[in-house]
C-alpha cells in the first residue's frame, strides 16, 4: 500500500482556486470489436473530451473508427495521429506526442501537446491549448512507463505556475487519485487504463461497469 500523500497548507490554498477539472479519456492504444458502442455510450454520458490514440496503426482503422461514432460528436475528438482526420471528419484538433515535433505545416486549429519535464512544459505551454504532463504515476497500461516525479517537485512546479489550468496529468491518474491532482493544481486528468481495465475485450460483451466507472469519474472532478 502506498502511503498517504501530505500536502503542504500553501498547495492546499493554492487547490481551493482551482476552476473546474477537465476529464479526458485516452482511448485504448489498440482497436477492438466492442470499441465504437463503448465511446457512443460515454459521449451518452457527457464524455466531452476523447484523444484517439492509436499508435504505429493504419489510418484505415481510425477512419473506420470515427465512421461509426455519431457525427455530432465528432468536435469532441482530438487526433493524435494521422493528422488529416482533423479536418476530414471536423474533430477538435490534433495532439502532438513527441514535444520536438513542429505543427504540420498549414494547420491551423488547436493543438495540444504531452511532455514529461518541466523545461520542455515551459516552453511548450506557449504553443498550445493544454499540455499533458506525462508519468504522474505508474501507467496502469504501459507498466514500463514510470512516475519520475516527487510529489516536492510537483508542488514547486505547481507554486511557481508551471502547473495551472492549461496543464493536465497522464500516467496512472485513477478515481483515487484525483484528488491528488486537483491539490496539485492541475486543470484536468487524463484516463486510460483506469476505465479501460473495467472491459475485458477478449471476453466481456457487458460493458456497464466500464459506463459506470466513468460516471464516477466525473462526479471526482466536479
Amino acid at each position: 500500500m502506498k502511503p498517504k500523500l501530505q500536502f503542504s497548507h500553501k498547495m492546499i490554498i493554492f487547490a481551493s482556486k482551482i476552476e473546474e477539472m477537465k476529464l479526458v479519456i485516452l482511448t485504448k492504444s489498440t482497436f477492438f470489436v466492442e470499441e465504437d458502442k463503448i465511446l457512443s455510450s460515454l459521449f451518452d454520458e457527457g464524455m466531452d473530451n476523447l484523444h484517439l490514440f492509436k499508435p504505429g496503426s493504419s489510418p484505415m482503422y481510425s477512419e473506420r473508427l470515427l465512421t461509426l461514432l455519431p457525427e455530432e460528436c465528432h468536435h469532441k475528438i482530438t487526433v493524435h495521429e494521422h493528422f488529416y482526420l482533423k479536418s476530414e471528419y471536423r474533430l477538435a484538433g490534433i495532439h502532438i506526442d513527441n514535444p520536438q515535433d513542429d505543427i504540420p505545416q498549414g494547420y491551423k486549429g488547436q493543438v495540444s501537446r504531452s511532455c514529461s519535464d518541466f523545461e520542455t512544459l515551459k516552453e511548450i505551454k506557449k504553443k498550445s491549448q493544454y499540455v499533458f504532463l506525462k508519468n504522474i504515476f505508474d501507467c496502469i497500461e504501459f507498466h514500463e512507463e514510470k512516475s519520475t516525479f516527487t510529489l516536492h517537485q510537483l508542488e514547486e512546479a505547481a507554486v511557481h505556475g508551471l502547473i495551472d489550468k492549461h496543464v493536465y496529468a497522464l500516467g496512472g491518474m485513477s478515481l483515487e487519485n484525483v484528488r491528488i491532482a486537483r491539490e496539485l493544481g492541475f486543470g484536468g486528468v487524463v484516463i486510460c487504463g483506469d476505465l479501460w481495465n473495467r472491459f475485458d475485450i477478449h471476453s466481456e460483451l457487458d460493458f456497464k461497469k466500464l459506463i459506470s466507472h466513468f460516471e464516477r469519474l466525473r462526479k471526482a472532478i466536479d
